[in-house]
């Protein structure tokens, strides 16, 4: 179905009735379709990465130009890891074409009293990001979901230590890490909290490094932090969307013990697996590969990749590739991606 089909159709609904639609079992009248576009919304509005990642505003404009444009269904503050970083006290420095660095992690020092105390309200990159979702809530309050972003346990644990420094620590100092990882959880959840009293309706959690670490580390040292995260969030009437990045099938059994409403799959997931594994209620998303089979390809190899996916793991799915859509990719091929595609 083409975006004119259904504008004519008696059953059309708002992307926000579609999303939580989707999320409740209820028929829908297409697939929601949530695209994550960071750099590709920052050239599609004609301005640098760090004007994007650092002010409030053109992150609105970028965001709204775009779901106005390809008629997706959710509004999201993705940019960077390093917001909660910078708050803690990580010195950050803007790029013109990429995402920030931090020029500076807290690295040479486990004094837990040289970190910072983040407040949303004051610190001043978590302030611009719920800035962004007060403007995302007086654009299209009920009629987009609008989706905040907090770092996992182990993801700020590594942006505030370095992450080679935070992988060793999981091996030599695992006191240290909880400690740390403790903390991280504290301020996700006042972060947190900040947007969804701004207009959130969901809370990405993003736990990239995970995947780098075996499945008993995972289960043993992290998964117990993203449980008090992930359940907080929820207590606060949020839906939770884990992203990690890469291959995470062989932490599937562990990240099914979160209760998490979305899981993002990159294109290594095995999607029968985790489908099996995290149950008929979990939204997946994505799965088909940024680069090959977005970037690189042409909108009907789209069409039937995403089927393909759609096929295989069924109600509830979002569409989604497997992660950030690329910078460069031919604005066809994202038309052929947020497409409205017909429920099974």
């Amino acid at each position: 179905m083409r975006i004119s089909e259904v504008a004519e159709s008696e059953d059309v609904i708002n992307s926000y009735q579609r999303y939580h639609g989707m999320v409740r079992g209820e028929k829908v009248d297409c697939v929601p379709r949530i695209p994550i576009l960071m750099h590709f919304a920052a050239a599609y509005l004609g301005v640098s990465y760090a004007e994007f990642a650092s002010r409030s505003e053109v992150m609105f404009e970028a965001n709204k130009r775009l779901v106005e444009d390809f008629g997706f269904d959710q509004l999201d503050i993705m940019s960077d890891p390093f917001r909660e970083t910078s708050a803690f006290g990580g010195e950050i420095t803007y790029m013109e074409s990429t995402i920030p660095r931090c020029t500076r992690p807290l690295a040479d020092s486990k004094d837990m009293n040289l970190l910072q105390a983040p407040d949303p309200k004051t610190s001043v990159r978590m302030k611009a990001s719920v800035d962004c979702v007060r403007r995302y809530k007086e654009f299209g309050d009920q009629e987009y979901s609008i989706t905040g972003w907090v770092e996992g346990p182990a993801a700020e644990a590594a942006d505030l230590r370095g992450v080679e420094q935070f992988l060793m620590d999981l091996f030599d100092d695992e006191p240290f890490v909880c400690e740390l990882m403790e903390r991280c959880v504290e301020v996700g959840i006042v972060y947190a909290q900040a947007q969804v009293d701004c207009g959130c309706d969901t809370i990405g959690v993003g736990d990239a490094i995970a995947s780098q670490i075996s499945s008993d580390m995972y289960e043993r040292l992290v998964l117990p932090y993203e449980k008090r995260l992930v359940k907080a969030i929820q207590g606060m009437g949020a839906l939770v969307r884990l992203h990690i990045c890469g291959n995470i099938n062989h932490l599937m059994p562990g990240i099914a013990e979160l209760g998490v409403d979305i899981v993002d799959c990159d294109w290594q997931v095995d999607m029968e697996q985790a489908r099996r594994v995290l149950g008929p209620k979990v939204v997946l998303t994505g799965n088909i590969d940024p680069v090959s089979a977005v970037l690189r390809s042409d909108p009907e190899r789209i069409r039937q990749e995403l089927r393909a996916v759609y096929e295989t793991v069924g109600n509830p799915y979002f569409v989604n590739a497997g992660c950030e859509i690329p910078v460069g990719t031919p604005v066809e091929n994202l038309r052929a991606l947020c497409e409205p595609m017909e429920v099974q």
